[in-house]
Protein backbone atom coordinates (compact mmCIF):
# COMPACT_ATOMS: atom_id res chain seq x y z
CA UNK A 1 0.00 0.00 0.00
CA UNK A 2 1.53 3.43 -1.12
CA UNK A 3 1.78 6.02 1.97
CA UNK A 4 -0.25 8.92 1.66
CA UNK A 5 1.57 12.08 2.12
CA UNK A 6 1.63 15.67 1.01
CA UNK A 7 4.17 18.43 1.21
CA UNK A 8 3.11 21.51 0.38
CA UNK A 9 5.14 25.62 1.08
CA UNK A 10 3.55 28.94 0.92
CA UNK A 11 5.10 31.81 1.02
CA UNK A 12 4.32 35.39 1.39
CA UNK A 13 5.42 38.94 2.33
CA UNK A 14 3.52 38.09 6.00
CA UNK A 15 4.75 34.03 6.55
CA UNK A 16 7.05 31.30 5.16
CA UNK A 17 5.40 27.84 5.41
CA UNK A 18 6.90 24.31 5.07
CA UNK A 19 4.91 21.46 5.71
CA UNK A 20 5.09 17.65 5.63
CA UNK A 21 2.46 15.31 6.32
CA UNK A 22 2.18 11.77 6.25
CA UNK A 23 -1.04 10.00 7.16
CA UNK A 24 -0.14 6.68 7.19
CA UNK A 25 2.68 7.54 10.07
CA UNK A 26 3.21 6.85 13.34
CA UNK A 27 2.86 10.16 15.36
CA UNK A 28 6.22 11.31 15.05
CA UNK A 29 6.86 15.54 15.01
CA UNK A 30 9.15 17.82 14.26
CA UNK A 31 7.04 21.34 14.53
CA UNK A 32 9.39 24.76 14.29
CA UNK A 33 6.49 27.80 14.31
CA UNK A 34 8.09 30.86 16.31
CA UNK A 35 5.32 30.20 18.93
CA UNK A 36 5.48 27.51 21.39
CA UNK A 37 2.25 26.96 22.37
CA UNK A 38 1.25 25.96 18.88
CA UNK A 39 4.16 23.99 18.33
CA UNK A 40 2.55 21.89 21.70
CA UNK A 41 -0.92 21.77 20.15
CA UNK A 42 0.36 20.50 16.31
CA UNK A 43 2.25 17.87 18.13
CA UNK A 44 -0.71 17.07 20.23
CA UNK A 45 -2.86 16.65 16.92
CA UNK A 46 -0.09 14.83 15.20
CA UNK A 47 0.48 12.11 18.05
CA UNK A 48 -3.24 11.78 18.66
CA UNK A 49 -3.72 11.31 15.04
CA UNK A 50 -0.91 9.23 14.60
CA UNK A 51 0.18 11.52 11.68
CA UNK A 52 4.13 12.55 11.09
CA UNK A 53 3.78 15.93 10.70
CA UNK A 54 7.30 18.94 9.84
CA UNK A 55 6.40 21.92 10.21
CA UNK A 56 8.43 25.13 9.38
CA UNK A 57 6.92 28.28 9.37
CA UNK A 58 8.50 31.57 10.02
CA UNK A 59 5.97 34.91 9.58
CA UNK A 60 5.48 38.49 11.29
CA UNK A 61 5.26 37.79 14.91
CA UNK A 62 6.30 41.40 15.82
CA UNK A 63 3.12 42.47 14.38
CA UNK A 64 0.96 39.96 15.99
CA UNK A 65 0.64 35.62 15.18
CA UNK A 66 -2.22 36.29 12.90
CA UNK A 67 -1.30 36.02 10.19
CA UNK A 68 0.97 32.70 10.80
CA UNK A 69 -2.01 31.02 12.58
CA UNK A 70 -3.94 31.38 9.74
CA UNK A 71 -1.82 30.80 6.76
CA UNK A 72 -0.55 27.43 8.42
CA UNK A 73 -4.22 26.68 8.96
CA UNK A 74 -4.41 26.94 5.08
CA UNK A 75 -1.20 24.94 4.32
CA UNK A 76 -2.35 22.07 6.56
CA UNK A 77 -5.82 21.97 5.39
CA UNK A 78 -3.96 21.70 2.01
CA UNK A 79 -1.49 19.19 2.82
CA UNK A 80 -4.58 17.12 4.42
CA UNK A 81 -6.79 17.54 1.17
CA UNK A 82 -3.46 17.06 -1.11
CA UNK A 83 -2.47 13.58 0.77
CA UNK A 84 -6.23 11.80 0.94
CA UNK A 85 -6.37 12.50 -2.93
CA UNK A 86 -9.64 11.13 -4.54
CA UNK A 87 -10.85 9.86 -1.40
CA UNK A 88 -11.05 6.44 -2.67
CA UNK A 89 -11.34 4.20 -0.24
CA UNK A 90 -11.48 6.28 3.17
CA UNK A 91 -14.04 6.38 5.85
CA UNK A 92 -14.86 9.36 5.43
CA UNK A 93 -16.57 10.28 8.72
CA UNK A 94 -15.08 10.17 12.44
CA UNK A 95 -15.69 10.99 15.88
CA UNK A 96 -13.86 11.39 19.87
CA UNK A 97 -14.49 12.18 22.68
CA UNK A 98 -11.44 13.49 24.68
CA UNK A 99 -11.00 14.72 28.07
CA UNK A 100 -8.28 16.53 29.83
CA UNK A 101 -9.21 16.85 33.31
CA UNK A 102 -12.47 18.94 33.83
CA UNK A 103 -12.66 19.50 30.11
CA UNK A 104 -14.69 17.46 27.56
CA UNK A 105 -14.10 18.32 23.77
CA UNK A 106 -16.30 16.64 20.93
CA UNK A 107 -14.93 16.27 17.94
CA UNK A 108 -17.35 15.16 14.78
CA UNK A 109 -15.46 14.76 11.28
CA UNK A 110 -16.35 14.45 7.60
CA UNK A 111 -13.78 14.07 4.69
CA UNK A 112 -16.17 14.81 2.33
CA UNK A 113 -14.63 17.40 0.40
CA UNK A 114 -16.62 20.50 1.62
CA UNK A 115 -15.09 22.71 4.01
CA UNK A 116 -17.40 23.76 7.07
CA UNK A 117 -16.62 24.66 10.70
CA UNK A 118 -19.39 24.77 13.42
CA UNK A 119 -17.58 25.37 16.40
CA UNK A 120 -19.36 25.65 19.77
CA UNK A 121 -16.43 26.11 21.75
CA UNK A 122 -16.52 29.34 23.83
CA UNK A 123 -12.77 30.17 25.44
CA UNK A 124 -13.03 32.94 28.92
CA UNK A 125 -9.24 34.64 28.42
CA UNK A 126 -8.03 36.84 26.07
CA UNK A 127 -5.12 34.72 24.61
CA UNK A 128 -3.83 31.83 26.24
CA UNK A 129 -0.55 30.33 25.45
CA UNK A 130 0.64 33.65 23.38
CA UNK A 131 -2.01 33.40 20.72
CA UNK A 132 -5.66 35.58 20.85
CA UNK A 133 -8.31 32.91 21.56
CA UNK A 134 -10.05 33.68 18.77
CA UNK A 135 -7.69 32.80 16.86
CA UNK A 136 -7.48 29.05 17.39
CA UNK A 137 -11.24 29.39 15.82
CA UNK A 138 -10.03 31.03 12.61
CA UNK A 139 -7.10 28.61 12.27
CA UNK A 140 -9.60 25.33 12.44
CA UNK A 141 -11.83 27.50 9.94
CA UNK A 142 -9.04 28.14 7.27
CA UNK A 143 -7.67 24.54 7.65
CA UNK A 144 -11.15 23.11 6.88
CA UNK A 145 -12.19 24.91 4.13
CA UNK A 146 -8.51 24.50 2.44
CA UNK A 147 -8.95 20.69 3.23
CA UNK A 148 -12.66 19.84 2.42
CA UNK A 149 -13.38 18.92 5.90
CA UNK A 150 -16.60 19.63 7.48
CA UNK A 151 -15.74 19.64 11.28
CA UNK A 152 -18.07 20.18 14.23
CA UNK A 153 -16.47 21.04 17.66
CA UNK A 154 -17.86 21.62 21.35
CA UNK A 155 -16.49 21.94 24.47
CA UNK A 156 -16.34 22.18 27.91
CA UNK A 157 -14.37 23.00 31.01
CA UNK A 158 -12.51 25.78 33.12
CA UNK A 159 -9.24 25.62 31.52
CA UNK A 160 -8.93 27.28 28.19
CA UNK A 161 -5.53 24.92 28.27
CA UNK A 162 -7.35 22.08 28.65
CA UNK A 163 -9.85 22.68 26.15
CA UNK A 164 -7.73 23.78 23.43
CA UNK A 165 -5.52 20.92 23.91
CA UNK A 166 -8.43 18.68 24.17
CA UNK A 167 -9.67 19.67 20.96
CA UNK A 168 -6.35 19.51 18.82
CA UNK A 169 -6.32 15.60 20.59
CA UNK A 170 -9.85 14.98 19.49
CA UNK A 171 -9.36 16.45 15.86
CA UNK A 172 -6.28 14.20 15.35
CA UNK A 173 -8.36 11.32 16.45
CA UNK A 174 -11.32 11.77 14.75
CA UNK A 175 -9.44 12.54 11.14
CA UNK A 176 -7.38 9.57 11.69
CA UNK A 177 -10.19 7.52 11.71
CA UNK A 178 -12.22 9.22 9.09
CA UNK A 179 -8.74 9.12 6.74
CA UNK A 180 -8.55 5.51 7.31
CA UNK A 181 -8.45 3.00 4.74
CA UNK A 182 -11.69 0.68 5.04
CA UNK A 183 -10.85 -2.60 2.83
CA UNK A 184 -14.73 -2.78 2.49
CA UNK A 185 -15.17 0.79 0.54
CA UNK A 186 -14.94 0.81 -2.82
CA UNK A 187 -14.21 3.63 -4.63
CA UNK A 188 -15.54 7.33 -2.92
CA UNK A 189 -17.62 6.74 -0.15
CA UNK A 190 -20.53 9.03 -1.16
CA UNK A 191 -23.69 8.02 -2.90
CA UNK A 192 -22.68 11.09 -5.56
CA UNK A 193 -19.65 8.82 -6.47
CA UNK A 194 -17.25 11.69 -5.88
CA UNK A 195 -16.53 14.68 -3.44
Amino acid sequence: MPVRKAAVERRTKETGIMVNLVLDGEGECRVKTGIPFLNHMLEAWATHGRFDLDVKATGDLAVDPHHLVEDLGIVLGEAVRKAVGDGKGIARFGFAAIPMDEALAQVAVDCGGRGYLAWAAPLSLPETGGIPSDLFEHFFASMVVHGGITLHVTCTGRSDHHRIEAIFKAFGRALSQAVALDPRVRGVPSTKGTF
